[in-house]
């Protein structure tokens, strides 16, 4: 399982989307871990379960146990998270966001890895959810850590090119039915 099995897969027309994929994996300044947890991250928020896989065979050979646990748990918890806060600032009554949240999560207190990599993570799976709250948040936690600019737009690069191929081959799968 691997990203050259998802560029294989990837029809002509979706050329960029497939050299895109391979830059994004193969070019990054992020640290392995940075990269590979956020592309697991990302694809695990796609729910495409060819991306997911292809994905996860590759960034097992490119994280340690703790971190591909800790990518899959920036997934689950942005998954919750990333509804719960876009709806409250899509709302637009802003005493929502002054009432507490009463949503457990602690894992991002403790993510079991760097707390820069499991931000890094959250911001890029909020990318593929589109939760304009929570990408605001993470971004100003990596910046105040002293990331740069840089690095957090390969983490939404990333997050892009891995939704992108999700929303490709699964659009290629329900044609083939037709």
């Amino acid at each position: 399982m691997s990203i050259d099995n998802l560029k294989a897969a990837l029809p002509d027309y979706a050329k960029d989307t497939k050299l895109n994929l391979g830059s994004v994996t193969t070019t990054s300044s992020l640290t392995d871990q940075q990269l590979w947890g956020a592309a697991l991250a990302c694809a695990m928020a796609t729910r495409s379960a060819q991306v997911i896989a292809e994905v996860a065979g590759e960034a097992a050979d490119n994280l340690s146990a703790e971190a591909f646990k800790a990518a899959k748990a920036a997934a689950s918890i942005m998954a919750m998270n990333n509804v719960y806060y876009r709806a409250t600032h899509l709302i637009g009554d802003e005493q929502y966001s002054t009432m507490p949240a009463k949503l457990r999560m602690t894992v991002i207190g403790n993510p079991g890895v760097d707390k820069v990599d499991f931000e890094l993570w959250c911001l890029a799976v909020s990318a593929v959810n589109g939760c304009g709250r929570c990408l605001e948040s993470h971004e100003q936690v990596l910046r105040g850590a002293g990331m740069p600019r840089e690095q957090i737009q390969e983490a939404l690069r990333i997050a892009a090119v891995i939704n992108a191929t999700a929303a490709t081959l699964e659009a290629e799968a329900a044609l083939v039915t037709v």
